[in-house]
């Protein structure tokens, strides 16, 4: 069924009028002080009967009325806000950068008997049934957020390589670099400066903060001063990172060390 008889079949389901829902438009623009909200009768049946695709500010307002998920109504329209988060993953970005997480993961529910989790194996393969879980549940969490490695950033290669995805606690602020024996298990941190954020190896004594780059990546130290010219966003406990990207051969082109 196309998108406008499907809204207006439930507006029928729903007991409504064309009149009843211009009148809760009036009243939602009125609480959010925007008319865009309001859906006059005739867009209303340009929507139903001409499928005219609504703005934005509509789509709400007929959620709202109709008791609808935003993120039902786009999939109507074959809009999949839902796969946002694998959609940017292909259309990486030079600098890095916090971003939104996903809407839903997808993760293994039944492994088959014979998987030996000692063992190192083909995972599509051992996994019988796969299921979504909803990433709103750590979108909730203000705990936790997504950050991004710029195509640009090879500050820690090859430990942390262009293009990979980060997850931050933001509970873990404290730069502690002494609890560790070797570059793998040096915590990495993800710290806002006044031109953007950096990701990798950190040492704080007192008001400076500097960072220190892999050895390998021919990057030099960067230092700042906190809290005026640097802000620790938090601790990177998770990683996911794809190999063998043609932005991850070296440029030539590093990044030079910033003068305190």
């Amino acid at each position: 069924m196309l998108p406008g008889p499907r809204l207006r079949q439930v507006r029928e389901h729903l007991g409504l009028t064309y009149r009843d829902v211009e009148r809760c438009s009036y009243e939602i623009a009125a609480k959010r002080g925007r008319p865009e909200f309001i859906l006059h009768i005739s867009r209303l049946a340009d929507i139903e009967n001409r499928n005219a695709v609504p703005g934005l500010h509509k789509l709400y307002a007929l959620s709202v009325i109709y008791h609808l998920n935003p993120l039902e109504i786009f999939r109507w329209y074959e809009v999949p806000a839902d796969e946002f988060f694998v959609d940017g993953a292909m259309f990486p970005a030079p600098q890095t950068h916090l971003g939104a997480p996903p809407a839903s993961l997808r993760v293994p529910l039944r492994f088959d008997p014979a998987f030996d989790p000692k063992r190192t194996a083909y995972l599509s393969r051992m996994v019988e049934r796969w299921g979504n879980f909803e990433g709103t549940l750590f979108d909730g969490n203000p705990q936790y957020r997504y950050g991004y490695i710029g195509l640009t950033d090879r500050r820690m290669v090859p430990i942390l390589r262009p293009g990979s995805i980060v997850m931050v606690d933001v509970g873990a602020r404290l730069i502690e670099d002494h609890e560790w024996s070797t570059e793998y298990d040096r915590p990495l941190f993800f710290v806002e400066v006044r031109e953007g954020y950096r990701c990798g190896w950190f040492h704080q004594d007192g008001a400076r903060l500097m960072m220190q780059p892999h050895p390998l990546s021919r990057c030099l130290p960067e230092w700042w001063r906190v809290p005026d010219d640097a802000e620790v966003v938090g601790r990177v406990v998770a990683v996911v990172t794809r190999l063998n990207d043609p932005w991850n051969a070296p440029s030539g082109v590093f990044p030079v060390a910033r003068e305190d």
